[in-house]
C-alpha cells in the first residue's frame, strides 16, 4: 500500500529522487548567492538551468529532443518559484511569478541552443532582475527578489548539522592520532536534558525542575527562545542555555549527547528534530489535558517513553502503534504537574468583585475562532457591554501576523493580553470563548469556570486522529464544559454567556471530564520526578 510506504519511509524512485536532489542543491547554492547583488543570482540560475541541467537531460535520456528537454527544464524552473509561498507572498502573485518564470524558462531554453551560447539569456535575466529590483516601470513577469526565503532556513540547517558532524570528525581523527587511546568519556554525555521549543512552556517543565532540583538531580534546559524566563531560573541543579532559534536548535539536538531528553514537542524524527545515536531515551510530557492524536500525524511515534494524564490517551497510542506495527511506547500515568501549580496558587489568590469579564482566547489556524468569527465575534461581545479581555494565541502573533495587527488596530480601546503566565488573566475573567485551544482545560478543570466553544468544523485530517474510529476525547469533553458557539447563535451571545455562567449542571460535568483527563491531582512533579530518575538509573 502506499499509505504503508509512507509510513515505513521506504519511497524509492531513482529519477524523482535525481531530480529532486538536483533542485535541492540548486536551491542551497541560490539561498547562499540571494545576499548577493540579484545580478549574480540571475547569472547562477543561468548557469544551472539553461547550461547545466539543460544538458544534463539530453545526455540522460537519448530519446529526448530539444523541445522536450526545455519544457522539462522550464517547469522545474517556474516550480522552484513557488517557494515563494513560504515567504509571505500572495498566492495570486506567486502562481503569477511562477507562470512568468516558466515562460521566460522557455525563450531562454531555446535561446541558448538555438545561439549556443548563454549570452543572450544572461543579458536579460539581468536586466529584468535590476529593473524590478530597483523598482523602475518594467512588466511585472518575472521578478526573482525573494526567492530563497525558504532556501535561507535549508542552508542555515545544513551549515549547522556540518558543524557538529565536523567535530565529530575532529574527535575520530583525535582517537586516530593518539595511537587509539579513547579521547571521550562519560563526562561528554550530559544525564538530563530538557528541550522547549518555545519560552511558553517554561511553566510546564518548572515544577518537575523545581523537584529535581530539590533532590540534587542535575538538568541542562535546552529552550529555543532567548528571551525564556528559565534561563533567569535560581535553581542550583538547573542550568539553562539558550541554543538558537529553528534549524541551529535542532542540529545540535541532532547530534545531543544526552542520556534522556523530556520534551513537549511533537514530531521528533518526523521533521527538521532527528533522534541523536547518542540520546537514549527520549521522553515526551503533554502541555495540555487533552489527546495526543490532535498532532500532526506522527507526532509521537518515535519517542520512546509518554508522560501522560490519563487512560483515553494511553488507549489512543496503543491504537496508533497497533495500526503502524510499531513498538509498543512505555505510557506513564502522571498526571498534569503545571496544573497542579495553577490550584496551590489559587488557593493563595483573594478574588475581588467586578465587573463582568470575558476572555477570548482562540487557539490559530484556519479553524480558530478568530478566523472563523473575526469582527463579528467582537462586535457582539462590546455589544453586551461587559468588559472584553482578548488573548490570541502566541502563535498567531507569528503565522496570522496581518490578521491580529487588523483587529487590534480595528479594536484599540480593548485589552489585549500578551503576558506569558496566564494565571492571572485566566484567574480574573469570569468565563472563557475560546475554540479547540488546550487552555479550555486549565480554565473550565483549575477554575471551575465556564467555557463557549466554537468546536463543530475542526478539521483532523492531517492529525493522528484521523487513523482512528473513535471520536476524539476533546469532542466529547467540550459540550460538557460549556454550550457551543456556532453561526445560529452568534447573535444571542450575551444571553448564551449569562446562562452559562449561571446553570450549575455545567459545574457537575466539568467535574467528570476533570477525573477524566487529570489523574493524579498535586502529585504530578513528584510522579514524573520519580520516574525520571528511576528511569535513569536503570539506563546508566
Amino acid at each position: 500500500m502506499v499509505m504503508d510506504a509512507v509510513l515505513r519511509r521506504k519511497l524509492y524512485n531513482p529519477c524523482l529522487l535525481a531530480v529532486v536532489l538536483l533542485v535541492l542543491l540548486f536551491g542551497l547554492a541560490k539561498a547562499l548567492l540571494q545576499c548577493l547583488p540579484f545580478a549574480f543570482a540571475a547569472i547562477f540560475e543561468e548557469l544551472f538551468f539553461r547550461d547545466f541541467l539543460l544538458k544534463c537531460v539530453l545526455l540522460w535520456d537519448k530519446r529526448c529532443d530539444k523541445r522536450a528537454a526545455i519544457l522539462e527544464t522550464s517547469l522545474l524552473f517556474g516550480a522552484l518559484h513557488l517557494l515563494n509561498l513560504s515567504a509571505g507572498m500572495p498566492v495570486t502573485a506567486v502562481i503569477l511569478q511562477s507562470l512568468s518564470a516558466f515562460c521566460f524558462g522557455l525563450w531562454a531554453g531555446k535561446a541558448a541552443l538555438d545561439s549556443g551560447s548563454l549570452f543572450p539569456a544572461l543579458l536579460v535575466h539581468v536586466g529584468i532582475n535590476l529593473l524590478s529590483t530597483y523598482g523602475l516601470p518594467v512588466p511585472a513577469l518575472y521578478i526573482d527578489p525573494g526567492t530563497g526565503a525558504m532556501l535561507f532556513a535549508i542552508v542555515t540547517g545544513v551549515l549547522g548539522v556540518l558543524r557538529f558532524a565536523l567535530k565529530g570528525y575532529l574527535v575520530k581523527l583525535r582517537f586516530l592520532l593518539s595511537g587509539g587511546k579513547k579521547v571521550e568519556t562519560n563526562k561528554d554525555v550530559i544525564p538530563f536534558v530538557i528541550f522547549s521549543d518555545d519560552k511558553r512552556y517554561w511553566p510546564v517543565f518548572e515544577p518537575i525542575c523545581r523537584e529535581l532540583d530539590m533532590r540534587g538531580f542535575n538538568v541542562t534546559y535546552m529552550s529555543q527562545s532567548p528571551d525564556d524566563p528559565a534561563l533567569g531560573n535560581s535553581y542550583k541543579h538547573v542550568h539553562a542555555e539558550f541554543i538558537g532559534e529553528g534549524n541551529k536548535a535542532f542540529a545540535k539536538l541532532n547530534f545531543l549527547k544526552a542520556t534522556i531528553l523530556l520534551s513537549t514537542t511533537p514530531g521528533l524524527d518526523v521533521y527538521q528534530w532527528k533522534r541523536s545515536k547518542n540520546v537514549k531515551y527520549y521522553v515526551h510530557i503533554t502541555h495540555a489535558p487533552s489527546e495526543l492524536t490532535t498532532y500532526r500525524m506522527f507526532g509521537t511515534d518515535y519517542y520512546d517513553a509518554l508522560l501522560l494524564s490519563g487512560q483515553y490517551q494511553i488507549d489512543d497510542c496503543r491504537a496508533l502503534e497497533k495500526l503502524r506495527e510499531l513498538p509498543e511506547k512505555e505510557c506513564v500515568l502522571v498526571g498534569i504537574p503545571y496544573l497542579d501549580e495553577k490550584v496551590q496558587r489559587l488557593e493563595t489568590k483573594e478574588t475581588e468583585p467586578h465587573e463582568r469579564i470575558v476572555l477570548v482566547a482562540p487557539s490559530w489556524g484556519p479553524n480558530s475562532i478568530l478566523n472563523r468569527f473575526g469582527n463579528r465575534l467582537v462586535d457582539q461581545l462590546i455589544a453586551t457591554g461587559y468588559h472584553i479581555i482578548i488573548r490570541p494565541h502566541p502563535q498567531s502573533y507569528t503565522s496570522e501576523k496581518e490578521l491580529i495587527e487588523n483587529l487590534m488596530a480595528d479594536y484599540p480601546s480593548l485589552e489585549w493580553n500578551r503576558d506569558t503566565d496566564n494565571f492571572d488573566v485566566l484567574a480574573r475573567s469570569d468565563i472563557m470563548i475560546s475554540d479547540f485551544s488546550g487552555v479550555i482545560f486549565d480554565f473550565s478543570l483549575v477554575f471551575d469556570k465556564p467555557v463557549i466553544c466554537a468546536y463543530t468544523d475542526f478539521d483532523s485530517s492531517q492529525d493522528d486522529a484521523c487513523w482512528l474510529d473513535t471520536p476524539i476525547w476533546t469532542a466529547t469533553a467540550i459540550p460538557r464544559i460549556g454550550p457551543i458557539l456556532c453561526e445560529e447563535n452568534l447573535p444571542d451571545i450575551r444571553a448564551m454567556i449569562d446562562a452559562a455562567i449561571e446553570d450549575r449542571s455545567y459545574a457537575e460535568s466539568r467535574h467528570e471530564v476533570r477525573d477524566e483527563t487529570w489523574m493524579y491531582r498535586g502529585e504530578g512533579a513528584k510522579r514524573a520526578a520519580d520516574y525520571l530518575m528511576q528511569k535513569y538509573t536503570g539506563l546508566t
